[in-house]
C-alpha cells in the first residue's frame, strides 16, 4: 500500500486525495499538502476521434522543429467552414488578413526570425541527408539553447546549424562527417568555418562529444561499394583489433574504415580498386594506402576469422 504523507502542520497521517481538484488534504486540520496530484488512472477506451479528444488529458507533444513548439493555434489554408462548405469571398479575404497578422505576431523579434530561417534550413538538410526525425528534433532543441545563449550573434546561421547537427550525429553514433554535412549547408558556410564553430560550441555549451568510431562507417561505405556482409564483418574485426593496438588513435575514422574494407575485400576475394574505395569514403588514395599498409604490417590477420 502507498504510504500516506504526513501533515507538516499537525503531523497527522489522516490525509485524502481529491482527484477532482488534484489536491491532497489533511482531514484533521484542513491544510492542503499539494495541489498538483496527477491522476494515474486508466485512459479508458475510445472508439471515435471525438471520444478520444474528450478523454485525453494532455495535448500534443512539444515539437522543437516548429517555431511555436506546437503550442499556438493555426488558421488553416483550406478556406472551408466546420461542415466543409467553401467560404464566401468576403469571409476568405477577412480570414486571409487574420493569417497575415498571425504570422506577424509570431515573428515579432530578430530571435524569432533567426529561428524561422534556421528551422527551415534544418528541415531541408534532414530531408536531403535522409536522417531520422528524432535527429531533427534534437538538433532544433540544441540550436534553440545556442540561440538563447547568444552564441549565434555575429555568425552565419548555416555554420551554427551544421555544427549543432554534427554534434547530434556524433552523440548518436550516426556516420556523417563534417565535410559531408557542410556540402548541404549552402554557399554561406565553409567547412573550415563550421569546424571552428563546432569547437566553439563544444567549449561554450560544455558538451561531451564522443570520438568518432571507424566501425560506424563500415556499413555505409560497404553498401556504397556493394560489398558482402562477410567483408564488412571482417573489416569491423580488423578495426577493433587496430583499436586495441592503438594503430588508429588520432587517425581519421573515414580513412581507417576505408582501408579496413579495402583489406578485407582483398582477403575475401571481392577486390575493389583504391580509387573506388576512395570515392566511396571521400578520402584520398594516399590515405587509404597509408592506413592499409599500417593495418597489414601490424595486425596478425590469421587471428581474425
Amino acid at each position: 500500500m502507498e504510504e500516506k504523507p504526513k501533515c507538516p502542520s499537525c503531523e497527522s497521517k489522516k490525509t485524502e486525495k481529491d482527484h477532482e481538484k488534484g489536491e491532497v488534504i489533511c482531514k484533521k486540520c484542513g491544510l492542503v499538502l499539494t495541489d498538483t496530484v496527477i491522476d494515474e488512472g486508466p485512459e479508458w477506451r475510445a472508439f471515435t476521434s471525438e471520444e478520444r479528444e474528450k478523454k485525453q488529458r494532455t495535448g500534443s507533444a512539444l515539437n522543437h522543429s516548429r517555431i511555436d513548439k506546437n503550442l499556438s493555434t493555426e488558421i488553416d489554408q483550406f478556406n472551408r467552414d466546420a461542415r466543409g462548405t467553401k467560404l464566401k469571398m468576403e469571409t476568405r479575404n477577412r480570414i486571409g488578413g487574420l493569417r497575415r497578422w498571425h504570422k506577424k505576431l509570431i515573428y515579432t523579434d530578430s530571435k524569432a526570425r533567426n529561428l524561422s530561417v534556421a528551422l527551415g534550413q534544418l528541415k531541408r538538410m534532414i530531408s536531403s541527408l535522409r536522417l531520422p526525425r528524432s535527429v531533427q528534433e534534437e538538433t532544433a532543441k540544441l540550436y534553440r539553447e545556442v540561440l538563447d545563449k547568444g552564441l549565434v550573434k555575429g555568425r552565419v546561421i548555416e555554420e551554427v546549424l551544421v555544427a549543432t547537427l554534427y554534434i547530434v550525429c556524433r552523440k548518436r553514433g550516426i556516420p556523417r562527417t563534417l565535410k559531408e554535412l557542410s556540402e548541404y549547408a549552402g554557399s554561406g558556410a565553409s567547412e573550415k568555418a563550421i569546424g571552428r564553430t563546432y569547437r566553439m560550441l563544444k567549449e561554450e555549451m560544455d558538451i561531451d562529444v564522443p570520438l568518432p568510431d571507424p566501425v560506424e562507417f563500415v556499413p555505409k561505405y560497404g553498401a556504397k561499394l556493394d560489398l558482402s556482409g562477410t567483408v564488412q564483418e571482417r573489416a569491423k574485426r580488423i578495426l577493433k583489433k587496430a583499436r586495441e593496438q592503438k594503430l588508429i588513435s588520432g587517425k581519421g575514422p573515414t580513412g581507417a574504415a576505408a582501408a579496413a574494407l579495402y583489406l578485407s575485400a582483398k582477403i575475401e576475394g571481392e577486390k575493389k580498386t583504391q580509387k573506388e574505395v576512395s570515392e566511396a569514403a571521400n578520402v584520398t588514395e594516399v590515405t587509404i594506402r597509408n592506413r592499409y599498409r599500417e593495418l597489414k604490417e601490424n595486425i596478425d590477420l590469421d587471428e581474425i576469422e
